[in-house]
């Protein structure tokens, strides 16, 4: 199957979240209540150590980076959308999906993307009041109409209790790591404290990178050569 994809059509990417409020005890009461409702079983856990997975969950987070990936000619092009406003940011990476990868040969890949990456963008923009793209609108869709691989899914073999992080996979691939500088526990404090975008979307574009490396190599093919990646 993935011999028969035309790599050209495949859309990689990747999204760093972080909490809308750093701490625990900024969260306002309501918000408070109902997160504490939603862990109710899990409160014998200090509430700000609990609080640190807020990141994960689209109703007590946010999206601050999109990073995508594509093949054009010979060159692998990146790009990434990222600030504090997530309007503008779902609302850019909108633009791309339906301006260019809209047609239905056209896939979207990320890594564990249909456990995290795809829902949660998916999430946001009804959040902030924005229509879904075509290629994220999964619903009233057969499992063979929706066009998401994922790199996670398709090294399970079907094996469904098995998770495999991005960064053991590009170990046992011989990629370079994505997580040389800092990985996905770290966003939030880059973010809240350092307040360091430009750190986060360039570990963003790793991701990708290694998410489009990990594919080809999938597919037997050869890695992505350094003078190759053009950043747009």
């Amino acid at each position: 199957m993935l011999e028969s994809i035309k790599i050209s059509n495949v859309l990689f990417l990747d999204i760093e979240t972080v909490p809308l409020v750093y701490k625990y005890s900024d969260l306002e009461d309501d918000f408070r209540k109902l997160w504490d409702t939603k862990f109710r079983f899990q409160q014998t856990e200090n509430p700000e150590t609990l609080y640190k997975k807020a990141g994960i969950y689209a109703e007590f987070a946010k999206i601050v980076c999109i990073s995508v990936g594509f093949f054009n000619d010979k060159t692998f092009r990146v790009k990434s959308f990222y600030g504090e406003d997530e309007k503008q940011l779902l609302n850019n990476f909108s633009h791309l999906l339906n301006e260019h990868f809209n047609r239905k040969e056209h896939l979207l890949c990320a890594h564990n993307g249909k456990e995290f990456d795809f829902p949660f963008l998916c999430r946001r923009m009804l959040i902030n009041g924005l229509p879904l793209p075509k290629t994220l609108n999964i619903s009233g869709k057969k499992p063979w109409e929706i066009n998401h691989l994922d790199t996670m899914e398709l090294w399970k073999f079907g094996d469904y209790k098995n998770y495999t992080s991005l960064n053991l996979l590009a170990t046992v691939f011989n990629i370079p790591t994505p997580k040389d500088d800092i990985d996905g526990s770290d966003v939030a404090r880059v973010y809240w404290e350092n307040k360091d975008l430009e750190r986060i979307a360039t570990y963003c574009q790793k991701d990708v990178i290694t998410v489009a490396q990990l594919l080809l190599r999938y597919r037997g093919e050869n890695l992505i050569e350094k003078t190759d990646i053009v950043y747009i």
